[in-house]
């Protein structure tokens, strides 16, 4: 039988797109909010935030309808900048020295200098404050980051911020020295990589851009104009904060996307948006006599928070736009994650993967469409967060999931009974869900697919084999020293802290 020539002819474009945009070396402008999770989108049914530039990108984009991360934010960070999950990365905690990215890793920015890229991250890095860790260190070649996990924060650990610091006009470590900036935070983030990025572009350098917020992460502060509105409407003052934080980043998104344009780089430039984990628990119906009447607390009618080993706790939006090059206002089911990021930039830049530690794939056969054949995997998320100086294997068997197209396993809560079980946790029984029938989750399948949740346990049990002795910071003493306070005092007595000159757009 002939083939018809159309159809050779569409089965050959079909064949070969990916090659054509594998390599081709595009800008990357990757944008990663904190805390907001996916139902904090209006584009997604929220029904009283105001997101006007995310919905326009998001009809502008290729978007991933299950895109997961991990539960909470530095596991998320260095899946990005690994494509492993986070435990073989030495993170089982955002705080306690746990919450350093292991130092025998290849991240993103060492990754795409094989292919040329030079490297800049502006905002949130939590990944390790001291020196070695840091991400001046780790390939980054500009770098306008706060310290920790948040501005102002300072724990009992290395994990601390510039003393004292604040969401409005915060002092920002710029290339190894603070500088005094002004304006609020998210607004100084984005104008700082909005300078880089035109400098790039007017070199004629290939570049990737880490815009990473703090926001709309607690305390819940927002620009005064961006919370009225909301206040207005009857919110208390911590849901004020939260939506505003996410409406003030929906502005500057705008202006991303605006000078993008006016320097005519849509078209060479990847830009993609996402969060680090579910949203917050921040909203009506949470925060006590926090009530904004009539309004119901939003969730996408998704199960779980921030947190959770449930699917709201770990799915969110990734926007991936391509002016020209990919489709526009398209949907992919297929189920992808955090680790198949470095990944992807490796196929788009020809970058060159390290040996023997990536373990997601590349997006690039979904994004052109020549992946119907999407071969099926395991994902897997552990709360862990265990006592520091406890042995992680006796919590193995608790707060943890695994996940794959069609089945999410939700291992027992701490509670239940036995090893690493907490007294007065919500104690369950392992569960399995039909996330195809059932995304809401309402309904426990395990009884009747005991096969299915056997070959998910036992997935879970080899990963966890694996990642154990990865480790690598259980054991680490607690700094004596808050490096981003010695820093900070250190250079405010020897040459004071200057004002950060904004760049010119």
């Amino acid at each position: 039988m002939k083939i018809p020539i159309l159809a050779c002819l569409f089965l050959f474009v079909a064949l070969s797109s990916h090659a054509e945009l594998a390599g081709t070396k595009p800008n990357i402008i990757l944008v990663i909010t904190d805390d907001q999770g996916f139902p904090a989108v209006g584009a997604h049914g929220h029904p009283w935030l105001k997101t006007p530039h995310l919905d326009t990108l998001h009809g502008q984009s290729t978007r991933f309808s299950r895109f997961l991360v991990a539960p909470t934010c530095t596991p998320t960070r260095a899946s990005i900048m690994t494509g492993r999950h986070p435990e073989k990365n030495g993170i089982t905690h955002t705080i306690l020295e746990r919450e350093r990215l292991t130092l025998d890793a290849t991240i993103l920015p060492q990754v795409l200098k094989t292919a040329g890229y030079t490297s800049g991250i502006f905002g949130k890095w939590h990944l390790g404050d001291e020196h070695e860790y840091q991400p001046d260190q780790r390939g980054f070649d500009e770098v306008f980051i706060h310290g920790a996990g948040g501005i102002g924060q300072a724990y009992d650990c290395s994990c601390a911020d510039a003393p004292d610091n604040q969401y409005t006009n915060p002092v920002v470590r710029h290339n190894g020295q603070f500088v005094q900036t002004e304006g609020f935070c998210t607004d100084v983030f984005f104008r700082a990589a909005l300078g880089w990025i035109k400098e790039k572009a007017t070199a004629g350098e290939p570049f990737f851009a880490y815009i990473s917020t703090n926001a709309p992460h607690g305390p819940f502060i927002a620009p005064e104009i961006n919370a009225k509105r909301f206040t207005d409407l009857g919110f208390g003052k911590e849901q004020a904060g939260f939506y505003g934080m996410i409406e003030n980043i929906d502005e500057n998104m705008g202006r991303l996307m605006t000078k993008l344009g006016e320097w005519q780089l849509e078209e060479n430039t990847v830009l993609i948006f996402m969060s680090d984990n579910g949203m917050t628990g921040v909203g009506p119906g949470k925060q006590g006599e926090d009530l904004a009447p009539g309004y119901p607390f939003y969730n996408a009618e998704m199960k779980g928070l921030k947190g959770s080993t449930d699917e709201g706790g770990a799915r969110v939006p990734f926007f991936v736009r391509w002016t020209g090059k990919i489709k526009a206002d398209h949907e992919i089911d297929r189920l992808a994650a955090h680790l198949d990021i470095l990944p992807t930039f490796a196929a788009l830049t020809g970058a060159t993967l390290p040996a023997g530690q990536v373990e997601g794939r590349s997006l690039l056969p979904l994004i052109e469409g020549t992946g119907r054949e999407w071969e099926d995997r395991f994902l897997f998320n552990h709360i862990c967060r265990w006592p520091t100086g406890a042995e992680p294997n006796d919590f193995r068997d608790v707060n943890f999931s695994v996940r794959n197209q069609r089945w999410r396993y939700v291992g027992a809560k701490a509670g239940g009974g036995g090893k690493g079980k907490e007294k007065g946790s919500d104690p369950a029984s392992p569960l399995l869900f039909d996330m195809e029938a059932d995304p809401g989750q309402t309904t426990d399948v395990l009884d009747r697919h005991p096969e299915v949740a056997s070959e998910m346990l036992a997935a879970y049990e080899q990963y966890w084999k694996e990642a154990r002795p990865l480790m690598v910071n259980e054991a680490a003493p607690m700094s004596p020293t808050r490096p981003y306070h010695e820093w900070f005092e250190a250079q405010k007595a020897l040459t004071g802290i200057p004002k950060w000159v904004a760049p010119e757009l």
